[in-house]
């Protein structure tokens, strides 16, 4: 029995290149329908921010700035919109009190817990034809991908 060919590294990438940019533009119209989801009035900025205070919040607003790669004005914006909407909280830094640190309401956890748990359900029934073993792998090779990113914006000060 012969082994499979060795895949050609220039083509691997090109492939890689393809399918994340795939991935990106679907995960950007789903953003857009989940914060709709959340309220008709917000648009896709709103989930990821929401998602990311209730992860590793509470945060300050230029934090959500350098993690989510947005300029200030739309984090701004959400999240006047978000705290309009009772989805997010201001209080008072407990490291600096002269400024404010973010985190999700009740609410706001309450309806991304929602949204989630749908959203998860969803993953299970379009991969549930795959061995549980796989989808754990593309977990795992999702995370290194994500802490390699983490890594690279923290190098890099946020600057892309």
């Amino acid at each position: 029995m012969s082994a499979a060919p060795r895949p050609d590294a220039h083509e691997s990438f090109v492939r890689l290149e393809r399918e994340i940019g795939l991935l990106l533009r679907r995960s950007r119209a789903i953003s857009t329908r989940l914060a709709r989801e959340l309220h008709p009035d917000l648009d896709g900025a709103a989930y990821g921010l929401l998602a990311l205070l209730q992860d590793a919040g509470p945060l300050r607003a230029s934090d959500l700035v350098a993690r989510l790669g947005l300029d200030k004005s739309t984090v701004s914006r959400q999240v006047a919109s978000l705290v309009d909407l009772g989805m997010v909280t201001r209080e008072p830094d407990p490291d600096d009190g002269r400024a404010q640190v973010l985190r999700t309401s009740a609410e706001g956890a309450a309806r991304l817990a929602g949204i989630r748990e749908v959203r998860r359900a969803r993953w299970e029934a379009d991969l549930s034809g795959w061995p549980a073993q796989d989808v754990a792998t593309l977990g795992d090779l999702l995370a290194r991908l994500n802490r390699l990113g983490e890594a690279r914006e923290a190098e890099s000060g946020g600057r892309g």
